[in-house]
């Protein structure tokens, strides 16, 4: 039996072998190999993290050398985020830096208020020549009916001369407002001079990079150009008061004189004082020595006789005072009331008192035409050559 089954066996193992050794006749086994799907786990399946070499977590080692290597190039990106930071308006993060940014806010405040100043500046000076153009126009219109001839106190040019003087007085009023502006901008320069030297003593703080101070020199830059801006309003405000002060007292005058043409429907011209006033500025520009002063003559400059009621005396005496003041702008004058002596004394005594009060009249009307009162001085006495009561008037 044990014979039998042994070379069975070996035969059977023979015939496996060579199912499982290749033959020398067959083709490469790599050639004919099948593709082999594998299906995905059920972690795959539901999305679950997997992990292979190229996402497993460094070591600990590999973590503490990139550390070390790569820390200059992490030094580079704050810097640049620095930059960036400064290049939107915010801060480096130094403290030099945040101060900065604080002085820059206050900058940008002040030249806020800079810009509203200037703005009410321009406002005021149209608001003032508006109110000039309608005073002239009014004048204008004032004169060419008096040089055409009207009616004493005609009432509408006495209403037109209301109208110019609250035209003048609104100029006035805006003068007042320039002095307030202008102290309000004397403020501002307070406020910016402050600053410039906030920024000069920034300097000096320790902690700060260099892009901090590239900051801070522009920033005195803009601070400087504040200054600049501020001194301009000052001196534009300072020009614009004292010329309107001279055009203000200039026109009220003028208002004054007009005021008396209208009440006797005459036309005379500008202002005595300011005609006194223009000819020494003419004199002074032109450098001319000034001559002697003339001594008092016996000569008047000029003689109304009040040998009736109402004498037109107004015209005359305006022009010949103005003339008076042509050659000699600091000139005086004086006035002198004569009355005649003659006929009884009380007859004499209320010729006197008829006499001072006429020249009291020409006083008035001198005044009215602008002449100062410290010019005029006024005196009495009788005379045995009038006739009439008369008011002579002398240049001193």
């Amino acid at each position: 039996m044990k014979k039998f089954v042994l070379p069975l066996a070996c035969g059977f193992l023979i015939t496996g072998c060579s199912e499982l050794w290749p033959s020398l006749k067959a083709s490469d086994p790599a050639s004919t190999a099948q593709r082999v799907v594998i299906q995905p786990s059920q972690a795959e399946k539901v999305g679950g993290p997997t992990f292979n070499k190229s996402n497993q977590p460094p070591s600990p080692l590999k973590r503490s050398l990139a550390s070390t290597f790569n820390q200059p190039a992490a030094t580079t990106r704050a810097s640049a985020a620095q930059r960036a930071a400064a290049s939107d308006g915010g801060s480096t993060g130094t403290f030099v830096g945040n101060k900065v940014t604080s002085m820059k806010g206050d900058l940008g405040k002040l030249n806020g208020r800079i810009a509203e100043l200037n703005k009410r500046m321009r406002g005021l000076r149209n608001e003032t020549a508006a109110s000039s153009q309608k005073y002239h126009a009014l004048t204008a219109q004032m004169n060419a009916k008096l040089q055409s001839g009207t009616t004493p106190g005609n009432p509408t040019l006495t209403n037109q001369l209301k109208e110019g003087q609250q035209q003048i007085e609104a100029v006035a009023e805006n003068i007042s407002k320039l002095n307030d502006l202008s102290s309000d901008v004397d403020a501002e320069a307070g406020t910016a001079s402050w600053l410039l030297d906030s920024v000069g003593a920034t300097y000096a703080l320790s902690g700060a990079v260099d892009l901090d101070h590239e900051r801070l020199r522009a920033l005195e830059d803009e601070v400087n150009q504040a200054v600049v801006l501020i001194d301009r309003l000052l001196n534009e405000l300072s020009s614009d008061v004292n010329r309107q002060t001279i055009y203000v007292n200039n026109e009220r005058h003028n208002l004054q004189l007009l005021s008396l043409a209208i009440k006797n429907g005459e036309l005379y011209g500008s202002s005595l004082v300011n005609r006194a006033f223009a000819q020494a500025q003419a004199r002074t520009a032109a450098k001319v020595q000034a001559s002697p002063s003339p001594q008092s003559t016996d000569r008047p400059l000029v003689v109304i006789r009040f040998d009736r009621p109402n004498v037109p005396y107004q015209r005359a005496l305006y022009t010949a005072v103005s003339r008076a003041l042509d050659r000699k702008p600091d000139a005086t004058f004086q006035l002198v009331a004569v009355s005649p002596q003659s006929g009884t004394p009380a007859r004499t005594a209320l010729n006197k008192t008829a006499a001072k009060r006429n020249a009291e009249g020409v006083l008035r009307a001198l005044a009215d035409m602008g002449l100062p009162g410290h010019k005029i001085s006024l005196s009495t006495k009788t005379s045995t050559e009038a006739e009439n009561n008369e008011v002579r008037i002398f240049v001193r």
